[in-house]
This record gives C-alpha cells, structure tokens and sequence, in this order.
C-alpha cells in the first residue's frame, strides 16, 4: 500500500472561469495522491478528491473510510461514512477498533485527510471549541473523531481547507490534532509517529511546512490569486516560498470524471 510512483502533474487546463474554487481545491487535493497509496478518507470535499484520484490518475489508490471499509471503490460519492455503497464495493469490511488499532496507529495508512475549524501557523488543527475556555466557548464545535489519530499516525496528512483570517489563525483556541506543537522537535517529544501534515491546501493555494522552522508557508497559488489576497487572509505573518508556483487550474478531464461522480451521487441522493 506505499507509493509506488510521483503523484500527478496538472493535467491540460480548463478555461479560467469554468470551474468553481470548491472544483479547483478538489482537483488540487487530488493530484497530491500518487498511485497504489492508502489513503485515509473523511466525506465531502477529502472524498471527492481521493475519488477523483482514482477516476483519473490513481486507479489503485486504496480508500479506507473510518466506518471501517478498506479499498472501497464507489462509482459516486457516498453520502456518508455508512453508505452501503462503501461496504459493496470494498476488499474488506473490518471493525472500527481494527481501523484505528492496526491499520491506523502502526503507521499503515499512507495518506489522511482532515478539516479544520481553525489551523495555525504550525499546523495545529482545532475542531473542538472556539473561545478562550473550553467549559464556556463563543462556539462548541464538533469535536475530535478520529482526527487526533489520523494526525498523529498517518504517514502524512493533507489539510483541506478554506482561508480566512478566522480559520487560520496565530494560535488555535484548541489543539484537537496536533500538527508540528510548538515548532521543530515538536512531534519527536510527543512521541507522534506519523510526519505530521505535508500540504495544506485552501481556495486560494497551498500551504507547507518549512523544513528547518516547521512553520505553514506558501508555496503555491492558483491563477488569479495574488500573494497579497493569501496573506490578507492569514492570521499571521506568512512567509512566501522563494519558488512560488502558480498551480494549473483543472483539466477539462478532471472537471468531466468530478462532475460525473457529483452527477451519480446528487441522482442517487433525489432517488433515496
């Protein structure tokens, strides 16, 4: 279930305004999948990129979803981690406990994918509250799930997200997921296995740590995105890459295999 080769480069573009932001993370977020991975999936946007991946330029990516089916391959975008489609179409159906227990934890999950209510510059993740108390938050939000242990066990993880000023912030309220602590060193003390999160990617670019600081910086935008737009919605001083890339809006391709899978799915949702 390792990476057997590069993920995928963009493919021919699309025309600037025939996609929408949510169609561009997707297809960003799916071109950082490689082929023959296994990959950790949540619903909604995480899923519609893994299973973009595998439409297109990763036909053996191996989706586990938490409801605890491993290399499931739907034909459309389940509805939630319980859909039957899910259990139908995988290689295996194991327990909950066996998801997290021996596939998670010992580090054989290549890839996972996490939300965030609120990110910081280290990559910790908060979906837990949102105030200075968690007894009295502004905002309870809905808790942990498996993501501490996805951030904590993945070989990498992938932050899908969208920026503003409110989600990414100086310091989160909570540290639900831990990304990179306090900075460098900060995983190695706290005993966390997996390499913490590799790319962060928003509706404006994508986010990665630096090697020597651990800290989120900018390394590529999508077209039409200026530096100045990504660090208005920053909370932080954010430090730009030396090689910033302007990353390849999707492909027509991609936009017909996505579009067809939300097609199925939004048809299977009416019917039901």
């Amino acid at each position: 279930m390792n990476a057997t080769g590069p993920a995928a480069a963009a493919p021919a573009a699309a025309q600037p305004a025939a996609y929408t932001a949510d169609e561009m993370m997707t297809a960003c977020a799916a071109r950082a999948l490689h082929d023959g991975t296994a990959c950790f999936v949540g619903i909604g946007l995480p899923s519609a990129a893994a299973n973009l991946a595998r439409a297109t330029h990763a036909p053996n990516l191996v989706l586990i979803y938490e409801s605890g089916t491993i290399g499931a391959k739907p034909d459309r975008l389940p509805l939630s981690i319980g859909d039957g489609i899910l259990a139908e179409t995988a290689d295996a159906v194991v327990s909950v406990p066996e998801i997290f227990n021996y596939w998670l934890q010992p580090g054989r999950i290549g890839v996972g994918f996490l939300g965030a209510a609120q990110i910081d510059r280290f990559g910790n993740i908060n979906t837990t509250v949102i105030g200075a108390t968690h007894a009295q938050p502004k905002v309870r939000l809905p808790g942990a799930g498996g993501a501490p242990e996805i951030a904590a066990s993945c070989r990498e993880v992938i932050v899908v997200v969208r920026q503003t000023r409110r989600s990414f912030v100086q310091r989160v309220d909570f540290v639900t997921s831990v990304g990179y602590g306090d900075g460098p060193g900060s995983r190695v003390r706290l005993g966390l296995t997996g390499a913490g999160p590799r790319k962060v990617i928003t509706d404006l670019g994508v986010l990665e740590p630096d090697p020597a600081t651990c800290e989120l910086t900018l390394t590529g935008v999508y077209p039409g995105v200026s530096v100045a737009e990504v660090r208005a919605r920053t909370g932080w001083d954010l430090a730009v890459s030396g090689s910033l890339e302007v990353i390849g809006p999707p492909s027509a391709s991609e936009l017909t295999a996505l579009r067809g899978l939300q097609a199925i799915s939004q048809g299977s949702e009416g019917a039901a």
